[in-house]
């Protein structure tokens, strides 16, 4: 996500870093850039507009003036109002209520509402600790409910089954006092997609929210229609109190501007945002970690909180250990690491986190994915016990054996070999060989990453 608007950021402050201070001239030629970095990345014209009036203000202050890092000014002056447009902090989901709460989903049709009900509940249980059941009141879409169902059943979460025959009001009240009964925490109803100029609809989902009272009304709408998004999302909090927004498929969005746009077009935060396919894949939105992102300074704290939920610390703990008391690091523990790093959402999720990442070329980022995760992991496993062992008995003929063993080409073995080699260096340099220091010495061996 950004990944655009990132560029041209960067591009964009980094001309400021060898003038010797802020002029009027200077902030006027950057602030031009800035916008039409804002407009291509499709944030609504009122936020742009307001963005860059707030900035040049700020900037043509006197203390500013008499900086001698005009860079450095105007990326802590942009970083501010990216913090400010998006929402200042994260603004945390509210479940204050008699259990069970209960979550009302509302958007548009394709917009990702059942997927987004399956990994909210997901998140509450597993972070929250909360007892979590699921209803569809879809009754247009049978497939939705079956769909709904598969999920809650994968994630362990309670579903209550839809009749399409009844009226949404009378599913969800039933599925509430079935919750009710059982002691669940939360509720989430998952709703039919519905456009705000369809009155029927509107209607009906209003009487829904009369009849449940839920404490959380969220509008689940695609990052990938822009601003558009921010338009629908302001007609839909018209007609239905909403209490915040979850953005999807952000992942798949390199221009952002409907994360830019949301919150002053709608007065509505953002408390999640869908960075992926996968059923983690679901994340507090956090205005100041993003902001950070977008200017190309990482997100570590993000990426911390990752590695504490989802690396198996027990492994971590092990590993550093045996690095510490120099028992080497073979294939088996390079493994375990690539595996690691899958389940903190793979290579491209951890990339866009790490500091100053925009700073290696954009071609050399693009080849570094999860496709070559997977190719790495089959290329070891293809291995046997005694090669992962002791990789310097990987030479000639066994190449070949385990490039036909994972169906890849010698030359592949070979490029994996150059990289654990490098690994293996950063490894015996490192106090600590755990997953932390692999991160950080990740972006300075990505050339060796490549395909």
């Amino acid at each position: 996500m950004f990944d655009n608007l990132t560029d041209r950021l960067s591009t964009t402050l980094k001309k400021l870093k060898g003038q010797g201070r802020l002029t009027e001239e200077n902030i006027k030629d950057t602030l031009r850039e800035v916008r039409m970095a804002l407009l291509e990345a499709d944030v609504a014209l009122p936020v742009v507009t307001e963005f860059i009036d707030n900035i040049k203000t700020k900037a043509l202050g006197q203390e500013v003036q008499k900086s001698l890092t005009p860079g450095q000014v105007m990326v802590k002056l942009v970083q501010a109002e990216l913090i400010r447009v998006m929402g200042e902090a994260n603004e945390k989901i509210n479940l204050k209520a008699v259990p069970p709460a209960i979550i009302l989903m509302a958007g548009l049709q394709g917009a990702g509402k059942t997927t987004t009900v399956a990994k909210l509940g997901k998140w509450l249980k597993e972070n929250q600790k909360k007892k979590v059941g699921v209803v569809s009141v879809d009754v247009y879409r049978p497939a939705a409910i079956k769909q709904l169902e598969t999920l809650a059943d994968n994630l362990k979460l309670e579903f209550f089954d839809s009749d399409p025959n009844q009226k949404p009001v009378d599913l969800a009240l039933q599925a509430i006092d079935a919750g009710r009964r059982k002691f669940l925490d939360v509720i989430i109803v998952d709703t039919a997609g519905r456009l705000h100029v369809d009155e029927e609809m509107m209607a009906e989902i209003k009487d829904l929210h009369a009849a449940i009272k839920p404490v959380e009304t969220l509008f689940v709408v695609d990052s990938m229609t822009g601003q558009d998004a921010a338009n629908t999302a302001k007609a839909f909090n018209d007609a239905l109190p909403l209490t915040g927004v979850v953005l999807t498929k952000a992942d798949g969005d390199a221009r952002g501007g409907a994360a830019l746009s949301i919150r002053q077009i709608t007065g509505k935060p953002i408390k999640f945002i869908g960075v992926g396919e996968k059923a983690d894949a679901l994340e507090p939105f956090h205005p100041d970690r993003l902001a950070s992102r977008i200017l190309g300074m990482g997100d570590v704290l993000t990426l911390i909180e990752e590695m504490e939920q989802k690396v198996d610390k027990d492994k971590a703990e092990k590993f550093a250990k045996k690095v510490i008391k120099g028992k080497g690091f073979d294939f088996n523990d390079f493994l375990e690491q690539l595996q690691q790093m899958q389940s903190m959402g793979g290579v491209a999720s951890m990339l866009d986190k790490l500091p100053g990442i925009n700073s290696v070329p954009k071609e050399m980022r693009n080849q570094v994915n999860d496709k070559m995760l997977a190719r790495q992991m089959a290329i070891i496993q293809s291995m046997t016990k005694q090669e992962r062992r002791f990789p310097e008995l990987i030479k000639g003929s066994r190449k070949e054996r385990i490039a036909n063993g994972c169906g890849q080409k010698t030359e592949d073995v070979n490029r994996m070999l150059k990289q654990f080699q490098m690994m293996q260096k950063m490894m015996k340099k490192m106090k600590t060989g755990n997953l932390a220091n692999m991160v950080r010495g990740f972006k300075n061996n990505i050339g060796g990453l490549r395909r």
